[in-house]
């Protein structure tokens, strides 16, 4: 009964975010230089006042701010996040048309970082001050320090240009009339490069993360107490040590996992993904409004949505924790 409790007050206080958020974008896209309709008229060869002014009337720019802050805030409430000026279609329908995309690529992402990186961390841990940690920490701030789009180039550049191994744009082969496994696998070789250069710096964050922690963690007196026991090593490393030490990685995995969403915009423009985070890149350059908008409300909404999860998990993972 608590937890429901707990929950709801989380969900209630989410909301209000997002209804903030909403505002937010919205002013700032809007104080942004750029007239989506001059660009729509000089695209279309058309300077005429009167059709300038039509499309004005037509996508609701004619009037105020205020009042156009009302009325986009009272479709959010209604789960309708308008019609896109460049696109013509709902914008809700061209984000759910790109969510599987970007779920595969920022959930295979997600997976291998954590996966990876705890287990990377917990190796430096065990081995502190051997060579295993020092090369271990080295790659981690390699990888850590490295822009996003420059290991993407370079992942191309030699899987694709040099060693021809993989493909390096799209989602699958255009043309090629694939079905069942092979269709599968060539999604599969697509999605190699993405996922594999997003996960590189969040595997960097949480093996440094978890070997922090876990040192931290192994300087306690219930540690020190096991040990004087005499458990195996081992038994203290993974269930004393690693468990305890795996909250603050949790805390941070929920928090990245809503973000990787939004973050993906680099990756996904430069392997040609067809993901949100392009359609957002996209948005941006044509001077659609609502379907930026739309974008940012959507990847806030995924990033509220896995605090709330995060925040029932840890509860769930660390007993201390009381709900009131």
């Amino acid at each position: 009964m608590k937890r429901l409790q707990f929950m709801s007050v989380r969900i209630v206080q989410g909301l209000l975010a997002l209804v903030l958020i909403a505002t937010a974008n919205f002013m700032l896209v809007h104080s942004a230089p750029g007239d989506p309709v001059s660009i729509m008229a000089g695209e279309a060869g058309a300077s005429d006042p009167q059709f300038v002014a039509q499309l004005r009337k037509q996508f609701g720019l004619d009037k105020s701010l205020p009042e156009q802050l009302g009325t986009y805030l009272t479709h959010v409430v209604q789960l309708d996040l308008g019609y896109s000026y460049r696109q013509q279609q709902p914008v809700v329908k061209l984000i759910m048309d790109r969510l599987p995309a970007t779920l595969l690529l920022t959930g295979s992402a997600f997976v291998l970082s954590l996966i990876f990186g705890v287990g990377l961390g917990a190796l430096a841990s065990r081995h502190a001050g051997s060579w295993v940690d020092s090369v271990i920490t080295v790659v981690a701030l390699i990888f850590y320090a490295t822009p996003l789009y420059w290991l993407a180039m370079m992942a191309v550049l030699v899987f694709t240009v040099q060693l021809d191994w993989l493909p390096a744009f799209g989602f699958f082969t255009v043309g090629a009339d694939l079905h069942g496994f092979a269709k599968a696998w060539d999604i599969f070789q697509h999605l190699l490069l993405p996922s594999l250069t997003l996960a590189l710096f969040y595997m960097a964050v949480y093996a440094r993360m978890t070997r922090a922690s876990m040192l931290e963690v192994a300087q306690m007196d219930f540690v020190k107490t096991a040990r004087a026991k005499g458990v195996r090593p081992a038994r203290i490393q993974r269930n004393h040590i690693l468990r305890n030490a795996l909250l603050p990685v949790v805390t941070l995995a929920g928090i990245q996992a809503g973000g990787m969403i939004g973050g993906a915009v680099l990756t996904e423009t430069v392997f040609a993904w067809p993901g949100i985070g392009r359609l957002m890149f996209d948005a941006l350059l044509q001077r659609d409004y609502n379907l930026l908008l739309g974008c940012f409300l959507f990847t806030a909404a995924m990033a509220v949505l896995f605090n709330l999860i995060t925040d029932l998990v840890y509860t769930l993972v660390d007993p201390r924790i009381e709900l009131s």
